[in-house]
């Protein structure tokens, strides 16, 4: 296809394709390295700013007087956060549809991509409501915890889900702005809405003595502080897209049909996920106390390498989504290339922390000897992970940029069944190594199955779009 002339970045000037978007053929090399760590780097700092909370909110509640306390922001934290983890994909189904709306210039579709989420995002925040008091008796049952805790728990549960609406609106604010590469406004929200919950964590529990309440009402505050200045930010650049009158596609029957797909195929995928990391849990519980405390303390280099590796994945996911939006199959290919070099070399570089500060970093998580001596027997597990996962962190990008996600969802399945039957056969030989290496397993074959769907992909970037808005020179 003939290459359509450069534009400013939406929301400066003039829209469409900015000057250094990526979709324009020849770029050098070394160009589209910095494009990949100008959208990487901003993520993982927003990444890097999650722990610090939860930290924190661990500290404030530690400081008082009953350990209830912390169990209480635990467990209530823990139930909020599996209910805001069932509608991620409000953050990258936005994503996949903006990035590729980007991709074409097309302002109309750019707008809609964002608008229509954001509709789905204020409705699904207030079905949360109304349905957070089966939802708290139901989980609260299923955590099990002591009365006192459960207590805790549920008034935790009750201030903070009525930050729903706000915290699913800041999904969707989230994945617009990786779509439209603000990377480092995305940033700039993050450590808004981290940094008041730190400050009033502080100010609500340590100064006005609130207890678990004032961890709850702090991350409410933080999370529609974060929503309004969002909003404010995208009346800003919507308000510089022209054709602002143009809202006729917010209600196409094809588009709505669409983003409803790949909404239920993310969240069918994600449900698939949790059941392997489910059954790994269990299995290893079924294993023993001492077993069960080891693999979740080496679960823990698993969610390190998830937020070490998150970011790139997050650049995979908005270039490929960008190039494939512009139907250019080579920008695709380079985009994906790229990405994926630095994946590996992230991926290498975390296998050789892991080997070197393997042990030092266990006994930060657990001053608990046992548990240290088992976990350290099977940390070379947790050194090669990063080279076997890897793949499927990168991949998972890559499609979700292409929105793509039935192929992410069969995969998932593929990949699920993979996984149990080499639980079957592997943990009855080898015990607590068959479960690491049934893990193994599961990495590799989602890995595998997406790379094999790969190829359809790539030639489905050459194909036309069905309808497309291009804006004019």
């Amino acid at each position: 296809m003939s290459n359509p002339p450069r534009r400013a970045r939406p929301g400066r000037g003039e829209t469409g394709r900015p000057p250094d978007s990526g979709w324009q053929p020849g770029d050098r090399s070394g160009d589209w390295h910095r494009r990949v760590w100008s959208l990487a780097g901003p993520i993982i700092l927003a990444n890097l700013t999650i722990p610090l909370v939860g930290a924190v909110d661990t500290a404030v509640v530690g400081h008082l007087p009953d350990p209830k306390f912390i169990g209480g922001v635990a467990v209530g934290s823990l139930v909020f956060s599996f209910l805001l983890w069932a509608f991620g994909f409000l953050r990258m189904g936005t994503t996949g549809f903006t990035a590729q709306a980007y991709g074409a210039g097309d302002q109309a579709e750019l707008r809609a991509a964002l608008l229509r989420p954001l509709a789905l995002a204020a409705a699904f925040g207030v079905l949360v409501i109304l349905l957070h008091g089966p939802v708290r008796i139901l989980a609260l049952w299923a955590m099990d915890a002591s009365p006192a805790v459960s207590a805790e728990a549920a008034l935790y549960y009750d201030i903070r889900v009525w930050s729903a609406p706000a915290a699913l609106i800041n999904f969707t604010i989230l994945g617009w702005l990786l779509g439209v590469q603000r990377a480092r406004t995305a940033l700039a929200l993050q450590i808004v809405l981290n940094g008041v919950n730190v400050v009033l964590d502080l100010v609500f529990v340590l100064g006005f003595g609130w207890g678990v309440a004032g961890v709850a009402w702090a991350t409410l505050t933080a999370e529609f502080t974060a929503a309004l200045l969002g909003g404010i930010i995208l009346l800003r650049i919507l308000g510089r897209l022209p054709d602002r009158d143009d809202l006729t596609r917010l209600a196409d029957r094809s588009r709505l049909l669409a983003l409803f797909k790949v909404n239920v195929d993310i969240f069918l995928r994600s449900v698939l996920l949790l059941l392997a990391y489910g059954t790994f849990t269990s299995t290893g519980a079924g294993l023993g106390d001492l077993v069960l405390a080891a693999n979740a303390v080496l679960m823990l280099f698993h969610t390190i390498i998830a937020y070490g590796l998150d970011g790139l994945a997050h650049a995979a996911e908005i270039l490929t989504g960008g190039a494939y939006g512009a139907r250019n199959r080579r920008t695709l290919r380079q985009a994906v290339i790229v990405s994926g070099l630095w994946s590996l070399a992230s991926a290498l570089l975390l296998t050789v922390i892991f080997a070197a500060a393997g042990p030092a970093i266990i006994a930060i998580f657990t001053d608990i000897p046992e548990v240290r001596e088992t976990a350290r027997a099977y940390l070379w597990w947790v050194v090669v992970l990063p080279l076997i996962s890897v793949w499927s962190f990168f991949l998972d990008g890559v499609f979700v940029g292409a929105t793509r996600t039935a192929a992410m969802r069969n995969t998932a399945f593929l990949s699920l069944c993979c996984f149990l039957a080499a639980i079957w056969v592997l943990v009855p030989m080898l015990g607590n190594d068959g479960l690491w290496l049934s893990l193994m397993v599961f990495m590799a074959a989602r890995a595998v199955t997406l790379g094999a769907c790969y190829p359809a992909l790539e030639r489905s970037a050459a194909a036309p779009l069905q309808t497309k808005s291009k804006i004019e020179a």
